[in-house]
């Protein structure tokens, strides 16, 4: 079994139903939910909008591999409505769901980078993770993730 930390994220309809919906589908889905994250409110990132996101991170162990955690994924964010993610950059959503970290795995395909290459630059990914794993340590840059926070949020 696999450590799998997700970045759940929302910013149309209702926010923390939303959530709720994503983290339900992870535990038919994907693995035993062991835990998720208080919900933050964040601002668009790369890109403007009105609407403000809802933010979380879940743990989960898996039995699946990375690939079928990013195809279960996907599924996910299809089946709770959300249209194809955007070549061109970011847009609204109804889910987003992101693969931060899987064990201590470092992965560079052209499919799926983990960790995740924008976890480190992220403070609506390292707040809800610094509350669930702050001596979690990131495998590439050798830091910890109250670290990556401390540096980014002062």
């Amino acid at each position: 079994m696999s450590l799998v930390y997700l970045g759940l994220g929302t910013n149309l309809g209702d926010k923390e139903q939303n959530l709720n919906n994503a983290v339900m589908a992870l535990t038919l889905e994907v693995g035993d939910v062991l835990r998720v994250s208080s919900f933050y409110r964040s601002k668009p990132w790369g890109y403007d909008s009105k609407n403000e996101f809802l933010n979380a991170v879940a743990l989960v162990e898996t039995s699946l591999t990375p690939f079928e955690v990013l195809q279960k994924t996907q599924e996910i964010e299809r089946n709770l409505g959300r249209t194809a993610k955007t070549a061109t950059g970011y847009s609204d959503r109804l889910i987003d769901l992101d693969i931060l970290m899987y064990d201590n795995l470092i992965l560079d395909q052209p499919t799926l980078t983990i960790p995740h290459p924008l976890l480190a630059v992220r403070d609506f990914v390292l707040l809800p993770l610094s509350e669930m794993a702050p001596d979690l340590v990131h495998p590439v840059l050798g830091k910890s993730i109250i670290e990556l926070r401390r540096e980014l949020i002062p």
